[in-house]
């Protein structure tokens, strides 16, 4: 169990309506001792996995009036903020004001970012996103959640090897964060095709002033489904245990994926038990099953494993 005095602030969730992991995220930091806030970016009938949603997006200013009221009862101070999806340039810039406030207010701040903008090679938010993204929030970011195409626009650099895939973690390192995870890539795995490659790289300083580093990588189980939301679990868990593990990448790395394994395997065994043999489940029998998670993302059992690929001090 983490620490009860840890305060969390979730600027930025996905999705809000009863079921969807977006209303969840903050309810995993919560299971593990943390309070949180929690602002959202949009506020929809259901998520967007379905064929049709209804709903509202939150603007700059109802933002801006959402923070000056948590400022004018004087907490606004922090230990950790964490963003996920917006589609608008204003928003996002006015979740970079608000960071910029809130670390100054508390230097040790951390702040994840996963910086939601597409996958498999197609953004689905605005082009013009991307520059706010690349030289306003990246800087910003201590912790960095990007799949493999993220990784690649943030960068300019493409990704076809492991040793790719490094180099492009550290020109992300030297844009910011500390720590990088790329969540998900079309890397082969030692493993086969059944199995999905992300990677991980953590810079850190002594308290000697000694720099180290760790590269980690994993091989994790594919399942055959679309699940909405595990981006923003494993963004949400990831925060949770690098808290618990600030200095050890590959363990909160390790507790994390297994977690999103615990999870995706109970969802899969009720969605095809409520499909019935020989039918694919709908979009409604695929959400998360996280309230009967509880048990694992409280104390995940570790079933993936991470390799640490690199290990250096200087």
């Amino acid at each position: 169990m983490l620490e009860d005095e840890v305060k969390g602030h979730v600027d930025c969730i996905v999705y809000r309506p009863v079921g969807s992991v977006g209303e969840l995220q903050g309810v995993q930091e919560r299971v593990l001792g943390f309070e949180v806030d929690s602002i959202n970016s949009v506020q929809f009938s259901n998520h967007t996995g379905y064929a049709h949603w209804k709903g509202q997006v939150l603007t700059a200013d109802e933002l801006n009036v959402l923070y000056e009221g948590i400022k004018l009862n004087k907490v606004n101070r922090y230990d950790y903020i964490l963003t996920g999806y917006s589609r608008d340039t204003s928003f996002l810039e006015m979740v970079v004001d608000i960071i910029q406030e809130l670390k100054k207010a508390n230097p040790s701040l951390v702040y994840v970012c996963d910086p939601v903008m597409g996958d498999h090679g197609a953004m689905y938010v605005p082009e013009y996103l991307l520059p706010v993204y690349r030289d306003k929030v990246v800087p910003l970011a201590d912790i960095l959640t990007p799949n493999q195409f993220e990784a690649e626009l943030l960068t300019g650099r493409k990704i076809t090897t492991e040793e790719d895939a490094i180099e492009v973690m550290d020109l992300l390192h030297k844009m910011g964060p500390e720590t990088v995870v790329l969540t998900s890539t079309d890397l082969p795995s030692r493993r086969g095709d059944q199995f999905l490659v992300a990677l991980g790289s953590q810079n850190l300083v002594k308290a000697d002033g000694t720099k180290t580093s760790q590269k980690i990588c994993m091989d994790i189980p594919k399942v055959d489904a679309v699940f909405v939301g595990t981006g923003d679990l494993f963004a949400a868990m990831l925060l949770a245990w690098t808290h618990h593990h600030p200095k050890d990448l590959k363990a909160a790395c390790e507790k994390t994926v297994s977690l999103l394994h615990h999870v995706i395997k109970r969802t899969m065994t009720y969605a095809n038990e409520m499909a019935g043999p020989g039918k694919r489940p709908s979009p409604a029998q695929l959400e998360l099953r996280m309230v009967q998670s509880k048990a694992d993302i409280e104390n995940p059992a570790v079933v993936v494993e991470a390799t640490v690929l690199q290990k250096s001090s200087r």
